[in-house]
């Protein structure tokens, strides 16, 4: 397993990545929280990439799975103009980029909104958004800290400590992790740009052509409660996921919401 390098990731990095700052650690607890907790110090993006994370996380708390070399962890900080409500498409922007530059590695994915890669059907990797205003920014700016976890390996014994089936990436797994870091890095800092001008709008094609469960019946489950179901129809230029229901098409932000494939309307 290549050891990871901050000089080796900004040597392969594109031009669009050379204002990120690069950190690699070992371990630490959660590379988003590490992040976090310096927004009001932090004078340009950031990049932090852990060989291993005691404490990582996704979407509504749920704790982050993996052992050291099985996965690529790491979190981008990166300053936007804001305002807050213009962010909300900001995961699946993301999702579009890394989807993109995976599969021009070799290894085709898709999206499953809002927020998670998926091979064959099952999860390859996670996306996690957080965002916090720091003390120094008087202009509405708003930092957001991106949280990625991509599955490289998947040992058995970590998939029985996840609990379900999930995808790797063992072709990645082959390559020189600071050269796949940098790709990753390179493409995302140019979405990050792209969406800080644009907003989503410019992506949701880009989003619905990777769309996992296009026209496939599918549930919203809110701490397992079914909320609503219908057929998915892809996102709008906001990132809401459209469903069209026998009551007509809704509209639904992301929310703390899971997403499920589901039976048709009115059959079990």
């Amino acid at each position: 397993m290549t050891n990871l390098s901050a000089a080796a990731i900004t040597a392969h990095c594109a031009t669009s990545a050379s204002h990120v700052a690069i950190e690699t650690v070992a371990e630490t607890g959660s590379t988003n929280a590490d992040l976090l907790a310096r927004v009001d110090t932090l004078d340009g993006p950031v990049l932090r990439i852990a060989d291993n994370q005691t404490a990582g996380r996704g979407r509504a708390g749920r704790a982050w799975l993996s052992q050291p070399g099985a996965a690529l962890m790491f979190s981008l900080a990166w300053r936007f103009k804001g305002p807050l409500h213009r962010m909300s498409g900001l995961p699946m922007a993301v999702g579009v980029g890394l989807a993109e530059t995976i599969a021009s590695l070799g290894v085709p994915v898709q999206i499953k909104w809002p927020n998670d890669l998926l091979r064959d059907g099952k999860k390859l990797a996670g996306i996690l958004v957080e965002t916090q205003t720091a003390k120094q920014d008087s202009d509405g700016a708003i930092w957001a800290v991106i949280g990625v976890g991509l599955n490289l390996i998947m040992p058995d014994e970590l998939e029985a400590a996840i609990g379900r089936e999930v995808a790797a990436a063992p072709w990645l797994a082959q390559m020189d992790r600071n050269q796949l870091m940098a790709a990753l890095l390179s493409r995302l800092a140019a979405v990050l740009a792209e969406f800080d001008d644009t907003g989503f709008a410019p992506f949701a094609e880009r989003w619905n052509t990777l769309h996992a469960w296009q026209g496939q019946h599918v549930v919203l489950l809110d701490n397992g409660a079914v909320t609503q179901q219908g057929v998915a129809a892809g996102v709008d230029a906001i990132g809401r996921l459209m469903l069209d229901t026998p009551q007509g098409r809704v509209d639904v932000l992301s929310g703390d919401v899971s997403l499920r494939l589901s039976s048709p309307i009115g059959t079990s």
